[in-house]
């Protein structure tokens, strides 16, 4: 389920594991991606927790939100899943989804999974690229806790598959042969700019791994690369991407699809 492929220099965070955890993930989180372990919760910044339940990222200090985690089985994605408007929602449209339609995804910046995991419930087969180490490892940890769930556990492993890797060098990599329909992009966007940025998470993620230098190196490549479109969300009302025109775009409430066709 997990490739890596170019991977990053780990990321500086710490890994604290629970006495209930199996002893082998450790070692295991320690050698994929780079984590040392933590004997006692640092007195600021951020660190990852291993327990039972599973891999969790905790900020430390006084008046710290609550821990992030990737969750594919319960809170707002398992409501997503069934209530989210199926092939007719936004994103489904971005991407190209209809009748007889079922294109493959690179999602190049894959983050919390979110959209991933909606495109792969609608059927498609998604490749969720993540360079960030602190990232990949909670979606793969997500992925594996998935995978064995009765209800959702078979096209998890049949349609989700978690590289770890920068996506530029990963897509220039790419065997011509096999391209993605669609490259899929969701970049992270400077503080302060728009209210999508309120989220707990989105929060803690910027201030652990601060904006974007590279999304128009990111796009071009997404752009040589896809077989039929580049997908780029944005904020309603953020300008676009590099500056590049898009063909044409699907907007929701508070979101845009900015869609270019490579065809």
């Amino acid at each position: 389920m997990l490739q890596t492929a170019h991977p990053v220099s780990p990321h500086p965070v710490g890994l604290l594991m629970d006495a209930r955890a199996p002893s082998a993930r450790l070692a295991e989180l320690h050698q994929r991606f780079g984590f040392q372990p933590l004997s006692s919760p640092p007195r600021s910044g951020f660190y990852l927790a291993l327990a039972a339940s599973g891999l969790q990222l905790q900020q430390a200090g006084p008046g710290a939100p609550g821990p992030i985690r990737v969750d594919f089985l319960a809170g707002s994605l398992a409501h997503r899943l069934r209530y989210g408007g199926g092939r007719n929602q936004p994103l489904a449209r971005a991407v190209g989804m209809k009748a007889g339609s079922t294109p493959s995804i690179w999602d190049a910046t894959a983050g919390l999974g979110r959209d991933a995991f909606v495109l792969a419930s609608l059927g498609s087969h998604v490749t969720l690229c993540e360079r960030v180490p602190v990232l990949a490892a909670l979606l793969e940890d997500a992925l594996r806790r998935a995978a064995g769930d009765d209800e959702i556990g078979a096209w998890i492993q049949a349609r989700m598959r978690l590289v770890f890797a920068d996506s530029v060098r990963a897509l220039t990599a790419l065997d011509d042969g096999e391209p993605p329909d669609v490259v899929y992009l969701d970049p992270m966007y400077p503080p302060g700019k728009c209210s999508v940025l309120v989220k707990k998470e989105m929060r803690a993620l910027q201030l652990l791994l601060g904006g974007d230098s590279d999304s128009g190196a990111l796009l071009e490549a997404a752009l040589a690369r896809a077989a039929r479109r580049v997908v780029v969300k944005r904020p309603r009302r953020a300008g676009w991407l590099a500056d590049a025109q898009p063909t044409t775009c699907v907007e929701s409430k508070n979101t845009r699809y900015d869609i270019y066709v490579t065809l």
